[in-house]
């Protein structure tokens, strides 16, 4: 989807520059489009969206928390696709093991 930074990591230190931008720029756009509103509503209204963003937007800048949500729906939408399943917002995934 290209929503995960790119590595340049040298000498053991670990550095993470920008998104990578692979794969299809449309769902890309999409993603981060809705990524944005989630945002915008978190700062305007944080009781309505998921305490995660609220404190996600507390720790880093804009931007850096519009993507990850963006990376974290795109991982969300892969798992209900794969499964055939429905949405489900207040659902807690079983634990495997």
């Amino acid at each position: 989807m290209g929503l995960t930074p790119l590595q340049k990591s040298s000498g053991g230190k670990e550095r993470l520059g920008r998104i990578s931008k692979m794969g299809d720029k449309y769902i890309r756009r999409l993603l981060i489009t809705g990524a944005t509103s989630m945002v915008r509503r978190a700062k305007e209204r944080p009781e309505t969206v998921d305490p995660r963003l609220v404190d996600l937007l507390a720790r880093k800048p804009t931007r850096v928390a519009t993507v990850a949500m963006a990376n974290k729906m795109a991982r969300m939408i892969w798992a209900i696709m794969l499964r055939g399943e429905t949405y489900r917002p207040h659902h807690t995934p079983a634990l495997e093991g």
